[in-house]
């Protein structure tokens, strides 16, 4: 992209002015996303209306028996893994210095915020009460000593650490370099903040599922789902980040520069390297986790065969497809993997909360056509705002007008 994507701010305007001129639409307008997207998150916004009008049973299939509906088992168990790769990639860049991944760790901390506040908006909706979203934050009906209490605290400070780890891209848009100097200095504080909020956070989710050990199928169900969870954002975050770049780099190829688009192919390697171990890992822990349980008699079950696409199929391949890719160094091979290690991520994440979770019931949960609708359109507003942030903001490069004046 030319240097006119960040306009130097040389003349004086208002911020008003500027941030409605940011505001007006760029590019095209009839691209295929915008077509497909565009109708599902107005059906969506509709949906939304007659929920908060007639109230969640209106849209959705949820009752007081199977109160985890597909917003809390898709858009925020499943979600949250996914923007695992923002405190992995802020742990190597900021902690242990290492530079080769600083080209794309801002635009993993953009999409693991985005992901944090729609997935809080997504947990809104799925309350049958949404003005209690703020009991688990208060302690009221919890408790300090509920987990329910910590994960909310942690969902909560999280986001706000991710903005601080994000706000220097935003000073650098906005040419306020006094408050760029501040907002940097805040960063380290932050990203380690951050990253201890992260694992607790993500292991607390797991921690969640401690309390159903009566509804969740035993194939699924451990003392160990905290570090299970913990340990499968590790591979999920990263596997984002790989399936995530491959797009930008297609999308926004001329925001990368040539040095980056020449780093990309190393950093793909190392981080199929990540996955391939961290998904190891994760496997022996779930084969310790099965043999130590005695769950054999399961495997010749509907749920067991489910089981073993779960771990055979969305593990082992993906696993041993990230680690061939390192040996070879093959790029494909580790797209290939990464998006497998996606599908198994969702897969999981369902089984747990939902496919897995009353799965003895007369009357199993099945989303309705206008909760899939809702979760789509979760996913493509946040979409939409992560494009126009990457096309106004230098978060895949730097703004030109921040560089040529950076000694001003």
């Amino acid at each position: 992209m030319t240097s006119s994507a960040f306009p130097l701010k040389k003349e004086k305007k208002s911020i008003g002015r500027f941030l409605l001129d940011e505001l007006k639409p760029r590019g095209k307008w009839l691209t295929p996303f915008n077509i497909i997207s565009i109708p599902v998150m107005l059906v969506g916004a509709a949906i939304i209306v007659i929920r908060f009008i007639n109230g969640i049973g209106a849209v959705s299939n949820v009752t007081q028996d199977i109160p985890w509906g597909v917003w809390k088992g898709f858009n925020v168990i499943t979600g949250v893994a996914f923007a695992g790769g923002a405190y992995i990639l802020t742990f190597v860049v900021y902690v242990l210095k290492v530079d080769k991944f600083h080209s794309i760790v801002r635009v993993t901390v953009l999409n693991g915020f985005l992901a944090y506040v729609f997935y809080a908006g997504a947990l809104v909706l799925d309350l049958g009460k949404p003005w209690n979203i703020f009991n688990p934050i208060i302690g009221n009906n919890f408790g300090a000593n509920s987990v329910l209490f910590l994960v909310a605290w942690h969902f909560l400070l999280y986001i706000v650490a991710q903005a601080i780890e994000f706000s220097p891209a935003v000073a650098e848009w906005l040419n306020a370099r006094r408050a760029h100097k501040i907002l940097s200095g805040l960063t380290l504080g932050a990203v380690i903040f951050g990253i201890t909020l992260s694992t607790l956070h993500q292991s607390g989710l797991g921690a969640l599922f401690l309390m159903a050990k009566e509804k969740i199928h035993p194939l699924w169900y451990s003392e160990f789902i905290p570090l299970l969870f913990l340990m499968s954002s590790v591979f999920a975050g990263l596997s984002m980040v790989i399936f995530e770049g491959s797009i930008s780099e297609r999308v926004f190829a001329d925001q990368i520069t040539s040095e980056n688009k020449k780093q990309r192919k190393d950093i793909i390697l190392i981080l199929s390297r990540i996955c391939a171990f961290s998904m190891f890992v994760y496997l022996f822990m779930q084969i310790l986790v099965f043999a130590h349980g005695h769950r054999w008699a399961y495997i010749n079950t509907p749920m067991g065969y489910w089981f073993l696409l779960e771990m055979l199929g969305f593990v082992v391949v993906p696993m041993l497809l990230f680690l061939l890719s390192f040996k070879r160094a093959n790029i494909r091979w580790a797209k290939v993997a990464a998006v497998l290690t996606i599908v198994g991520i969702i897969l999981n994440r369902l089984n747990v909360s939902i496919i897995a979770f009353r799965w003895d019931a007369a009357v199993h949960y099945v989303p309705s056509w206008m909760e899939i609708v809702v979760a789509v359109s979760i996913v493509f507003v946040e979409i939409w705002i992560f494009r126009w942030v990457i096309n106004r903001m230098p978060v895949l490069r730097e703004s030109p007008s921040w560089a040529n004046n950076k000694h001003a």
